[in-house]
């Protein structure tokens, strides 16, 4: 058994305290013209309750994320999430143009007990990935403790993550803390049949987390490109995309024999032009090479379904077909249902897409945990050890 123990919020004296709070508000943005929005606010509500609980309590809420990876001219500033704060919180939120420097010091140095102020994107600093400690020593001179609350971000000894907390008393707050508990059920002692379902696109980072749920869990159910990518590669589906050379590697390792092992025996088609006449069902085999695979078909979705009923434990990240198109998304529709359906088991589920998607559909409710991490919470689930959380232990 793993167990965590971190020091909580709650354990440190925050009154008229500069605390430095590493949030991960790496959310969705919608561009429209020149005006930018958040598309998704789901990781920064989720962050409101530490927020609120500083406020309250009197701290100078110093908050800092990183957003996406910043090219040279790609507009990534934070200040659409400034602007979302101030909406949810109904508290002006004051915005530094820059993580470091003279006035973001000034400004830092002028705030009062239960203001708020977000820091410029952590990325626009190429020292923040590199884990660079001088860079984390001059963030850590922000302020007198420091919090972290960016689960999804927990995997990466990034300066802001792992470097900070060697200048700094250092805790975990509110929804850093509840994702590690609710995440730790699953990994320490999970009621079974435990079910683990991952679509989505990123086979190249999932690819790992998959052999590893081969051995943890008694059903690994697989939709999206990922389940694509190996169906191409093992020969089943003849017409796959070119993959890296490494994850082609892993995934020949991979025992398509295994009775754990659920790959889409049919699936939903479509012309590369996405012309709604050409959309059809098919089995593997009847797949022509001008098609794409974007949804999994009824047969595999009633497969699924029968197994996610059986569950005492489930996990669910990545949609299991291009579900933000209305025409793809009834797999990953039915999936949810299912899921939300299970009144027996534990339900866990994580990642951009698939909290978007749950939220869309109003299903949150229906699940124990939603976590802000999809690939965060699959390593976890794993069992990799996360620097940014064992810094704080």
């Amino acid at each position: 058994m793993i167990k965590i123990t971190m020091k909580n919020l709650k354990e440190f004296d925050i009154k008229n305290k500069k605390v430095l709070v590493r949030c991960d508000f790496n959310v969705p943005l919608d561009r429209k013209g020149e005006q930018t929005e958040v598309s998704d606010d789901f990781k920064i509500k989720e962050s409101l309750a530490t927020i609120e609980y500083l406020i309250r309590e009197g701290a100078k809420v110093i908050l800092m994320s990183h957003l996406g990876r910043p090219k040279k001219g790609e507009n990534l500033s934070l200040r659409p999430v400034a602007l979302k704060l101030k909406e949810l919180l109904k508290k002006n939120i004051k915005f530094s143009k820059d993580c470091l420097g003279r006035e973001t010091e000034k400004e830092i140095a002028g705030m009062k007990a239960g203001e708020v102020m977000l820091l410029e994107n952590l990325r626009f600093h190429e020292e923040e990935e590199a884990g660079d400690l001088d860079f984390a020593g001059r963030l850590a001179e922000l302020g007198d403790i420091y919090i972290n609350d960016a689960f999804g971000a927990s995997h990466r000894s990034h300066a802001s993550i792992v470097g900070i907390t060697k200048f700094l008393p250092s805790g975990a707050g509110f929804l850093l803390q509840k994702e590690v508990e609710a995440l730790s059920r699953i990994l320490n002692d999970p009621e079974r049949p435990l079910v683990a379902v991952i679509g989505g696109a990123k086979i190249e980072t999932k690819i790992m987390v998959i052999k590893k749920f081969l051995e943890k869990a008694d059903h690994l159910l697989l939709g999206g490109k990922i389940a694509n990518s190996i169906l191409a590669i093992k020969g089943i589906w003849l017409f796959g995309e070119p993959m890296p050379a490494e994850a082609v590697k892993e995934i020949k390792k991979i025992d398509l024999t295994s009775i754990k092992l659920h790959l889409p025996v049919d699936v939903l088609v479509s012309p590369a032009d996405f012309g709604k006449d050409g959309i059809r069902q098919s089995a593997l085999a009847g797949v022509e090479k001008e098609e794409l695979l974007l949804d999994i078909g009824q047969e595999t979705i009633n497969i699924f379904s029968k197994i996610i009923k059986e569950a005492r434990t489930i996990v669910w990240s990545g949609p299991l077909g291009l579900s933000e198109n209305p025409l793809f998304e009834k797999g990953t529709k039915e999936t949810a249902l299912a899921i939300a359906g299970n009144r027996q088991a534990f339900k866990v589920a994580g990642g951009g897409e698939t909290a978007q998607f749950i939220n869309k559909t109003g299903l949150k409710e229906k699940f124990n945990h939603l976590s802000t991490g999809g690939g965060a919470m699959l390593e976890f689930l794993s069992g990799r050890k996360f620097p940014g959380i064992e810094a704080l232990e």
